[in-house]
C-alpha cells in the first residue's frame, strides 16, 4: 500500500475555494479522507510550503519519436515533474507526425513508466502539411485526447472546419496555431528590434490573420477552438470580443511572454527566439491583463528543446524554448510576487483551467482524485542555471534570471516522482 501524508502545508485547491493550513493523505494514488491514515504512511513535513494540485501544460514538445538528442518522453517527464507538471499535452510534429494509431500507441506505451501523465494531440492533416486529412477516428480509438497540426496552421480551411466538427463529436479539443504562412517566414517580431538587428521580422498581423479565422471558424459551426500561445495584444482583444459574443473559444498564453520582451533579441541569442517570437511590452502587458480578465484561461508553456548546435546560430537556429522546469516560478515572480493575481488564480490558470479544456481528471486536490500535487516554497529564491535543469536540451530564455518560489515536492498519481525535501 503506498500511503503519503503531506503535514501542515498552506492548502489552496482553487475548485473548492480551498485555503487552509491542514494534512493531505494520498493514499493507492488518490486524494483519501484523513480518517483512512494509517500507520505506515510517509510522512512529509511540509511546514512553510504551499500545497496545490499538480500542474497541467497544455503545450509540450516531447520530441519522441524521432528527435530524442533533443529530448524524450522519459526525460520531458522529468523536466515536468521538476517544475511541478504532473499532466501534459504531447504535441504531433515529432518524427514521423502523430498521425497514425500506431505513432499514438507508440507514445502512449512510452509514457506509462514516465514521470507525468502524458495525452498525445493527433495531427489533423498528414505528416502536418495540409494536403491529406488523417483518419481522426482511428486516432481518438488509439488514444488522442486533442487534434492539432502543432506549428504550423491548418491552410486548407474545409480540413480544419471538418477537424473542428469531428473533435466536438469526440469531446476532445481543437488547439489551433495562428498564423497566416504568408505573412509569417521571418525570424523575429517586426518592429524596431528587427528593423535595427537587420533581421527579417515577422509581423504581428500574421498571428492575428489566424486568430481571426479560427474565431470565425469557431462561431460559424458553433464548435469549439482553443488558441495556442496568444503573443499580441490584438489577438487578445479580438479573443476578448469573440467570448462576449458567445463563441467556443479557449486560449493560452506562454511564461515568455508575461516576463519578456522583443528587447532580449539584442542579445543575438537564439534561446529567445521562438514562435510566435517575444513581442512588444504593449502586448506582454496585454497578455497580463488578459489572464486577469479571464480573456486568456491557460499558462502553457510550448516547451520545445533544440540540442545547442542547433541554438547556436541566431538567425538560422530553429524556433523554440524549453519551460517546464521555469514555467511556475516565472509566472508567480511576474504576476503573484507582484500582487496583480493570487496564488489561487495563478493555480486556475496552470491546472484548473488546463484540465477542464483537455476534459481530464485532474487540477484539484479533492478525495477521490488522482493524487497529483505540487508543493512549493513561495518565498525561495533561485537563478536559473541551464546546467542544472532536467531536461536533454537547455534553451531557456529565463537563464540568470532569479525567479520567487520553487518547487520542491511532485507527486504524480500517488508517486513521489520529484523531491527536494528528503
Amino acid at each position: 500500500m503506498n500511503e503519503i501524508l503531506i503535514k501542515g502545508a498552506r492548502i489552496i485547491d482553487p475548485e473548492n475555494s480551498t485555503d487552509k493550513i491542514g494534512d493531505i493523505l494520498i493514499k493507492d494514488g488518490k486524494f483519501a479522507p484523513l480518517s483512512e491514515r494509517s500507520e505506515n504512511a510517509q510522512i512529509i513535513n511540509a511546514e512553510g510550503l504551499t500545497a496545490v494540485p499538480g500542474l497541467v501544460d497544455l503545450h509540450v514538445h516531447l520530441r519522441d519519436p524521432g528527435q530524442t538528442h533533443k529530448e524524450d518522453i522519459i526525460s520531458g517527464c522529468q523536466s515536468a515533474a521538476a517544475g511541478g507538471v504532473t499532466s501534459l499535452l504531447a504535441m504531433p510534429n515529432t518524427t514521423p507526425a502523430v498521425d497514425t494509431p500506431e505513432t499514438v500507441r507508440y507514445i502512449l506505451d512510452k509514457a506509462q513508466n514516465a514521470d507525468a501523465h502524458v495525452y498525445v494531440v493527433g495531427a489533423i492533416t498528414k505528416d502536418l502539411k495540409s494536403e491529406v486529412p488523417t483518419d481522426i477516428e482511428a486516432l481518438r480509438k488509439a488514444g488522442i485526447s486533442a487534434l492539432s497540426d502543432d506549428g504550423r496552421p491548418v491552410e486548407n480551411t474545409c480540413f480544419m472546419v471538418d477537424a473542428m466538427k469531428k473533435a466536438a463529436e469526440l469531446h476532445i479539443p481543437v488547439t489551433a496555431h495562428c498564423e497566416d504562412p504568408y505573412l509569417a517566414g521571418g525570424k523575429i517580431n517586426e518592429g524596431e528590434i528587427s528593423r535595427q538587428l537587420g533581421v527579417k521580422g515577422m509581423p504581428a498581423a500574421a498571428e492575428d490573420a489566424g486568430t481571426a479565422r479560427e474565431i470565425a471558424l469557431a462561431q460559424a459551426y458553433h464548435v469549439p477552438i482553443h488558441i495556442c500561445h496568444v503573443s499580441t495584444a490584438t489577438s487578445y482583444a479580438m479573443i476578448k470580443d469573440a467570448k462576449k459574443r458567445g463563441v467556443q473559444v479557449t486560449a493560452e498564453t506562454g511564461p515568455h511572454y508575461l516576463m519578456l520582451t522583443q528587447n532580449e533579441l539584442l542579445k543575438k541569442d537564439a534561446d529567445y527566439r521562438m514562435n510566435p517570437p517575444l513581442r512588444t511590452e504593449a502586448d506582454r502587458q496585454a497578455m497580463i491583463k488578459g489572464l486577469v480578465d479571464g480573456t486568456l484561461d491557460a499558462i502553457a508553456t510550448d516547451h520545445a528543446p533544440h540540442a545547442p548546435e542547433e541554438k547556436a546560430d541566431f538567425e538560422n537556429a530553429p524556433n523554440g524554448a524549453i519551460g517546464m522546469e521555469t514555467s511556475f516560478s516565472a509566472s508567480y515572480t511576474v504576476l503573484v510576487k507582484s500582487g496583480i493575481m493570487t496564488i489561487s488564480q495563478l493555480i486556475t490558470k496552470m491546472s484548473l483551467n488546463p484540465a477542464k479544456i483537455l476534459h481530464i481528471d485532474a487540477g484539484t486536490l479533492s478525495v477521490g482524485a488522482p493524487a497529483d500535487l505540487m508543493v512549493f516554497d513561495p518565498t525561495e529564491e533561485w537563478t536559473v542555471d541551464p546546467e542544472k535543469l532536467h531536461g536533454k536540451s537547455k534553451n531557456t530564455p529565463f537563464k540568470g534570471l532569479t525567479l520567487t518560489s520553487k518547487v520542491k515536492l511532485t507527486v504524480c498519481g500517488g508517486k513521489i516522482v520529484y523531491n527536494e525535501l528528503s
